[in-house]
């Protein structure tokens, strides 16, 4: 069935690869001058050692080919690729930068300062370019603010951005308040958000479904491979050496490819200051890396000397043994994250409470912590608890509740926190700001909660697949060695004499390290991949990947079991 014209139309393409073109902060003809000319003519040059260099091996000229006509598609296409890049990180952080945006237009700051201080906040990216680019607009052309976002409307990367730059002129030239639009537009950039977010998760699922078949037809190929050099003559290792480094390649592949298809939400705060936690998680988490260095040089001295104790555990059983020590940190990080995700779910419940009595009370934050911190917030009570004592003790406000999200650990708390603290020193209502804050957090970590069910699918497939995928593999080599076994005392010629099995120079030994080493690189590639999809702490990774290396390992050494009883018998 033929596909549809539209699917195979290129003029999207074509018209957003010229659209990027037009947005360049570069002219275009400066562009090509800098760098498409010194591109074209470095292809020319390796084009030309391609041609004049015979001695060289026909693949060796055939990469320096393919790299000169690489170098100016890359330069053609970059534009493109930045354009896409900042289109991606608008999207990611589009809803915090509109929580925050709104934040600042409910105190008493003029409208224009407003943007200032989006643009100064580096951590919106692409976003805050924008801003400056508006900001710019205003103080040096001194257009209008309205004319100064239609402008960049018609110029920013990303379809979300300029519908809502257009619309904000709209309403600014229309007379009505910053603050009034942006409390209109929260239901609708909520939903937004979630529509984004809920796509980014359906797209996991896709990916976890072509990951499950590349991978089942990448085994079968890793099988057939051991086996053929039985039936051929040809050299063993060539075969398996291609198709492992086909199954890395495709695993390095989804792993790129699960990080940019699951969504931008961290959960932890990197803060640059050093807590009593994360000493504790440095020292637990460099005493199993010198635990697991002392296991290593153990078994090695064993191995080496040929200790009996030592020679009597199964090559795959000696592979993983040595990552043991790193289930501590990873144990340990698993149960923080557990707590950082409680304090998440209790902050919505706070920042409405806080901003609600700090409205009828009309007094300071630190009066009504006095009272909230006797209340239940599960494991926030006791940051709350020491936000109240520094508030008391008259420390700075903003690095006292910086404290407060340094201890938390929390990505949202120290986002959201540091909205709150800067809507209330310039003037901003509590309620309405502990209203908006709660509200947007509240849905982000109902989307979180359908993450979580992703990652938990994730790790069920990613378990299941490797105990598949190691028994494939092992069984496939118990079979060949059972051949060589057989074959060693027998001549192996037909009637006509030919050779119907080769079995020289066939390394059990070598095979069996490669597919070793295989099995530790999917447990590696795979517990990263569980990391980049909930987007949690390194160390928590540590769990899985010993988790998964030991099922590895199980699985070998039960495999070779099970299939030589079956054929013996």
């Amino acid at each position: 069935m033929a596909l549809p014209v539209a699917q195979l139309d290129p003029r999207p393409l074509i018209r957003d690869l010229l659209d990027s073109y037009r947005t360049m902060e570069m002219p275009l003809d400066r562009y090509l001058k800098l760098y498409l000319l010194p591109m074209v003519l470095m292809a020319v040059m390796l084009a030309v050692i391609a041609v004049a260099a015979p001695d060289l091996p026909a693949w060796l000229r055939g990469l320096i080919a393919a790299l000169g006509g690489f170098l100016p598609l890359a330069v053609l296409v970059m534009p493109k690729a930045k354009r896409d890049s900042q289109r991606r990180q608008i999207r990611q952080r589009f809803h915090l930068f509109l929580t925050h945006l709104t934040v600042l237009s409910m105190t008493n700051i003029d409208r224009v300062e407003i943007f200032r201080t989006l643009a100064d906040t580096d951590e919106y990216l692409a976003i805050a370019e924008e801003m400056g680019h508006i900001v710019a607009l205003v103080d040096t052309w001194n257009q209008s603010l309205d004319d100064a976002c239609r402008m960049r409307a018609k110029k920013v990367p990303s379809p979300l951005l300029s519908d809502f730059l257009e619309r904000l002129a709209y309403s600014i030239g229309a007379g009505q308040q910053i603050s009034d639009f942006l409390i209109e537009e929260q239901d609708t950039m909520i939903q937004n958000f979630a529509t984004r977010y809920e796509s980014d998760l359906a797209k996991l699922d896709v990916m976890k479904e072509l990951f499950m078949s590349m991978m089942m037809a990448v085994s079968f190929l890793l099988s057939f491979a051991i086996i053929l050099p039985v039936l051929t003559g040809i050299n063993p290792m060539m075969p398996v050496m291609g198709v492992v480094g086909m199954f890395l390649l495709t695993e390095a592949g989804f792993l790129y490819g699960i990080h940019a298809s699951s969504p931008s939400d961290p959960l932890w705060f990197d803060s640059e200051r050093r807590l009593p936690r994360d000493r504790r998680i440095l020292i637990v988490t460099s005493a199993a890396v010198v635990s697991s260095l002392l296991i290593m040089l153990i078994l090695g001295v064993g191995v080496f000397f040929e200790i009996g104790t030592v020679t009597e555990i199964p090559l795959s059983i000696l592979m993983a043994m040595p990552t043991t020590p790193f289930l501590i940190p990873g144990y340990i990080m698993g149960k923080q994250e557990s707590r950082v995700r409680d304090r998440d779910k209790e902050f919505v419940s706070f920042i409405r409470a806080l901003g609600a009595v700090e409205t009828v009370k009309q007094t300071s934050t630190a009066n009504v912590l006095a009272s909230l911190r006797r209340k239940d917030f599960g494991n926030l009570t006791q940051n709350i608890d020491n936000l109240y004592k520094r508030l008391n003790m008259r420390i700075d406000t903003t690095r006292s509740w910086r404290l407060f999200a340094d201890e938390t650990g929390s990505y949202l708390i120290q986002k959201f926190g540091d909205m709150y603290v800067f809507g209330r020193r310039l003037g901003g209502d509590p309620k309405a700001l502990g209203n908006v804050i709660s509200g947007n957090m509240n849905e982000v970590m109902t989307l979180r909660e359908k993450r979580q069910q992703s990652t938990k699918t994730i790790v069920g497939v990613l378990y299941g697949l490797t105990a598949a995928l190691v028994f494939a593999f092992f069984v496939s080599m118990e079979v060949v060695e059972m051949l060589l076994d057989i074959t060693g005392d027998m001549d192996m010629l037909d009637e006509m004499g030919m050779q119907l099995l080769y079995t020289e120079g066939y390394d059990v030994l070598q095979i069996r390290y490669m597919l070793l080493i295989v099995v530790l690189l999917n447990a590696l590639f795979a517990s990263i991949m569980i990391r980049v999809t909930d987007r949690g702490h390194f160390l928590n990774s540590l769990t899985h990947f010993t988790l998964l290396t030991w099922l590895g390992g199980l699985t070998a050494w039960v495999t070779a079991k099970v299939t030589t009883g079956a054929i013996t018998v």
